[in-house]
């Protein structure tokens, strides 16, 4: 896979110089061939698949389209649903429920063969099988018109930068930028520039060097549970896996924005959230509003009483779980966030907050926002323990340790090493809550912005953690 060594930049850049001096159908033919190339760098394969789904899709779309008969749009639209769900459950979870089988048959004491069949998850195959769905679904709701072409609703799909982890771009935004011109801003380069120096950063810097902590904690390098251990491993690997994703999303938005297109924001400075719902419109934005719009409102939503809104939320989250891998530590995770929301919503009801913070409009004082934000972080932090665990099993072990006091000269020495390396970011989210910007220094004159890109990659280069960690998110 390019995306994972220093060649994908190398690729991107061939790819900018290229793609600069054709006209919009040169241009999408050759990102088309790129990207394709980028996809069977890993595994040939693979290809296969994308382009089965990518005909049958275009296809389904144009018949739905123009037909006004239900039964055809209808058939259509299961045909082409089915097709990507069909790939993406079994390829991604044919292994856990045979496995999970295979584990109810040995609690009940009957044989098990140790021989089962291994299938190999292709890379973004959850990315872009969401985004196939909700192009056909928003067709056959008359939300929008299909492509025209092949050759970009192919683009569309398979546009590299976000094709092995995000993020999960709507059709309504990304496909009309695949239709249309696109002219070269010199701002919008800088800004390109500027968002992958920040992803870097985000990634080598933060997530590379909180992702060593985060091993040694979950790993039992730093000895058996207890609450140091606890504290160090849930606050590193909540920093890890906000900083690689959060670095990948702006690597994978910086790379579009040298293209001329414009990917949507997937993280607005999620641990400062003061519930988990504010948590959920600020973590993965991509995937949330994909979960809200295409699952919890098709459920009902919270139209049809509480009790079917909580069953709802409690669905979403569980299969917004699920999506995150084949494990059921994930769905764990995904039923602790879906029971958190319900029961948030349950108290505010209860409790007649809606209506009151209705009438009052005015923001929370500062003492009450700190306090929720302290609190939903830490709540956040410890389901991320089920998410970084190997086993339920492991993640209870881990859990288990919060009754335990223990101190040894090597917690401290590792605290100062979390602060040190998460505190940068922390105050950069301070600054762009503050300032409401798309990414930080947004606002400023372009030549300032690349010289805050340079800093950043000097940053790097003297601060970069280990080179052995892959983005979290390409295993999903």
């Amino acid at each position: 896979m390019l995306f994972d060594t220093p060649v994908y930049f190398v690729f991107l850049t061939i790819v900018v110089v290229c793609y600069w001096r054709l006209q919009r159908g040169g241009q999408n033919v050759l990102l088309l061939c790129a990207s394709y190339l980028f996809y069977g760098w890993w595994d040939w394969r693979f290809l296969g698949l994308i382009l089965l789904s990518t005909v049958v899709d275009y296809f389904c779309a144009h018949l739905i389209h123009r037909s006004d008969n239900p039964i055809k749009r209808r058939t259509a639209l299961i045909v082409s649903v089915s097709l990507n769900l069909g790939f993406l459950g079994v390829f991604k979870y044919f292994n856990f429920f045979i496995d999970s089988f295979s584990s109810m048959l040995s609690v009940l004491g009957l044989p098990v063969s140790d021989t089962t069949l291994q299938i190999l998850l292709p890379p973004g195959i959850s990315f872009y099988t969401f985004q196939a769905v909700a192009y056909i679904v928003d067709v056959y709701q008359r939300r929008l018109k299909p492509a025209d072409s092949m050759v970009d609703y192919a683009l569309f799909i398979s546009l590299f930068p976000h094709l092995i982890a995000g993020p999960i771009q709507r059709p309504s935004h990304l496909l009309p930028q695949v239709q249309a011109a696109r002219v070269f801003e010199i701002d919008r380069f800088y800004s390109g520039l500027q968002l992958i120096a920040m992803g870097l950063f985000r990634k080598v810097v933060i997530a590379d060097n909180c992702a060593l902590l985060a091993d040694a904690a979950f790993s039992g390098k730093l000895g058996e549970p207890n609450l140091a251990v606890l504290a160090i491993g849930a606050y590193a690997f909540a920093w890890q896996i906000y900083g690689d994703f959060s670095g990948y999303s702006d690597i994978a938005r910086g790379s579009a924005q040298l293209l001329g297109f414009h990917f949507m924001v997937n993280f607005k400075q999620p641990y400062l959230a003061t519930s988990l719902q504010d948590f959920w419109r600020r973590w993965h934005i991509s995937l949330s509003t994909w979960l809200r719009d295409y699952l919890y409102i098709p459920l009902g939503g919270n139209r049809h009483g509480e009790v079917k809104t909580y069953r709802n939320l409690m669905t979403t989250m569980l299969l917004g779980g699920l999506w995150h891998g084949a494990n059921w530590t994930f769905v764990i995770w995904g039923g602790i966030h879906g029971a958190g929301l319900a029961i948030e919503r349950f108290g505010r009801r209860v409790l007649g907050l809606e209506a009151a913070d209705a009438a009052a409009q005015q923001p929370p004082g500062f003492v009450s926002l700190w306090v929720s934000r302290i609190f939903i972080f830490h709540l956040v932090c410890l389901s991320w323990v089920f998410f970084r665990a190997t086993s339920v099993g492991d993640a209870f072990d881990m859990l288990a340790g919060i009754g335990r006091i223990e101190w040894l000269p090597e917690y401290g020495t590792a605290f100062i090493f979390l602060i040190a390396f998460t505190l940068p970011m922390f105050l950069l989210d301070l600054l762009n809550e503050r300032r409401g910007e798309e990414y930080v220094f947004e606002g400023w004159p372009a030549l300032r912005r690349v010289g805050v890109a340079m800093s950043l990659m000097v940053a790097t280069l003297m601060f970069a953690g280990s080179s052995a960690n892959a983005f979290i998110y390409f295993q999903f």
